[in-house]
């Protein structure tokens, strides 16, 4: 009788506040509650040539994106148009391998925070005698046309193999600094221990002050400014081959996706504090896992990542006929925490890749451990048309928005459904 009495009070003040809170604010109150529950889709906003490897705008330019191209050239999205003339054609000083799978050529592209005022934007590249080169160029007096002839190169690293080049460049968040990644070098295992060696830009994450010195500055609260034997340079190391990673605009925070050696891919997530001298690992540990030596290996001081995941997707396991449910991945797609407002659901969630199986996953960060993970994938392929097949990278509108890069020629973008 009591339990009878209590429903029908219930019943009595969900009846009292329908009849008593105006239509216009009961309308508010259930398009607040939807919002939340949100759903989301891909669309494809463009068609760009093959071999596309990211996306980015400058700061104040909401009618344009950029696309870095592999061959050496960089693309223009205008009004949702790609125009027919590169923005930058240096194909004739890019190293353009036709090899399947060639991590070599045009890597990395970030516009100076204040590009509008100084014309100045940064790419990352590998040249014809296999050579990193870090260089500056300036926009011509056309805002879609840069001046090949303003090549100013700020940093030369030779690399010793043809692949784990890193390549990609962003200025950071809240410090105005260049962050550039370099891979460890290349070849399998990391045979010169590159990325355990702080007197190699090799297997780091370097930050320098483009703003400062001649070619370049270092940032006086680098980690290993004065220190004996450390490249004053590096602002995190141990990393195998760091492709893309970005800072949340909001947090500062550093997120890595580091592609791994044969069994495991990894993705860091720490604060700018704990990312400032990281040892990431790399060789001592892939991942979360011995690698060399392959048992007992000493962690003291180790920066472990927040995610990891099996490489079980090697090509010919592919082309084999493997089920997408038994493959996870074979090379991680570092991402970014979602903070634009169109999708209220990813607020704060990490969103990341795998170029091998096109599979795209999400989580958050609470109190240091991973937490809400989800298969975006497979929701996106029963909202969206089309869905990229190849992740190169992903890419981030001056709103927050966020867009995925397929290295075959197509530009998608994460929209409301």
């Amino acid at each position: 009788m009591l339990k009878t009495q209590r429903i029908q009070k219930t019943t009595d003040i969900f009846s009292f506040l329908i009849h008593s809170v105006s239509p216009i604010i009961l309308y508010l109150i259930i398009l607040l509650s939807a919002s939340f529950s949100q759903n989301f889709a891909v669309i494809k906003v463009a068609n760009v040539p093959a071999k596309a490897l990211y996306l980015t705008q400058p700061k104040g330019d909401d009618s344009r994106l950029f696309i870095l191209n592999q061959k050496g050239q960089i693309h223009i999205i205008k009004y949702g148009e790609t125009l027919e003339k590169p923005f930058l054609d240096i194909s004739d000083r890019v190293h353009s391998s036709l090899t399947p799978g060639s991590e070599e050529g045009l890597l990395g592209l970030a516009f100076h925070p204040d590009y509008f005022n100084n014309g100045f934007f940064y790419v990352n590249y590998v040249n014809k005698n296999d050579t990193s080169i870090v260089s500056r160029f300036s926009v011509t007096e056309d805002p879609d046309m840069a001046d090949e002839k303003s090549e100013k190169v700020l940093l030369v690293l030779a690399q010793p193999f043809g692949n784990h080049n890193g390549g990609h460049i962003t200025f950071g968040a809240h410090d105005g600094m260049l962050y550039i990644g370099f891979g460890d070098g290349g070849k399998w295992g990391d045979p010169y221990n590159n990325a355990q060696n702080q007197n190699t830009l090799l297997g780091t994450i370097l930050r320098i002050d483009v703003d400062e010195g001649d070619p370049y500055g270092i940032p006086p609260d680098n980690p290993f400014v004065k220190k004996r034997g450390k490249r004053p340079e590096i602002f995190c190391y141990g990393l195998r081959n760091p492709w893309r990673f970005s800072f949340d605009r909001e947090s500062n925070d550093l997120v890595i996706g580091d592609v791994g050696q044969n069994l495991w891919e990894e993705v860091n997530w720490n604060t700018w504090e704990e990312s400032k001298g990281a040892n990431y690992g790399w060789r001592i540990m892939e991942a979360n896992h011995c690698y060399n030596p392959e048992e007992f290996c000493d962690t003291t001081g180790l920066v472990k990542p927040v995610h990891e995941y099996p490489n079980n997707a090697a090509y010919m396991k592919i082309l084999m006929g493997m089920d997408e449910a038994e493959a996870t991945g074979c090379s991680v797609t570092g991402g970014y925490v979602y903070r634009g407002a169109n999708i209220p659901e990813l607020k704060g969630t990490y969103i990341f890749g795998d170029y091998c199986t096109g599979r795209i996953w999400s989580f958050q960060l609470k109190n240091g451990k991973l937490a809400n993970f989800q298969n975006l994938r497979s929701k996106l392929k029963k909202t969206s048309k089309d869905v990229p097949l190849f992740i190169s990278s992903f890419g981030e509108d001056n709103s927050g928005e966020l867009y995925v890069v397929d290295y075959l020629g197509a530009i998608y973008k994460f929209v409301p459904y």
